[in-house]
């Protein structure tokens, strides 16, 4: 079943309760999100966004993943 905007920002909102987080998409598979943590600060970019596909506990794991592309941005804030 494909996720919603909604399912994924609460999966990112539970490692990240303080983060400002935008998802967007409508089609449930497509998806873009904008997570800015403070937690980002002394990370590199691929840091950052490990940090963020491990709070989607496995959702786009392979081909049989829930959530088939996301877009993501991430950044400390300024």
């Amino acid at each position: 079943m494909p996720m919603q905007a909604r399912d994924i920002e609460d999966l990112i909102r539970a490692s990240f309760p303080d983060a400002q987080i935008t998802v967007e998409g409508n089609d449930g598979v497509h998806m873009a999100a904008m997570v800015i943590d403070e937690s980002f600060r002394n990370m590199n970019r691929v840091q950052q966004q490990r940090a963020v596909y491990a709070a989607l506990k496995g959702k786009m794991d392979g081909t049989n993943g829930e959530l088939h592309a996301l877009a993501l941005t991430t950044k400390a804030p300024d």
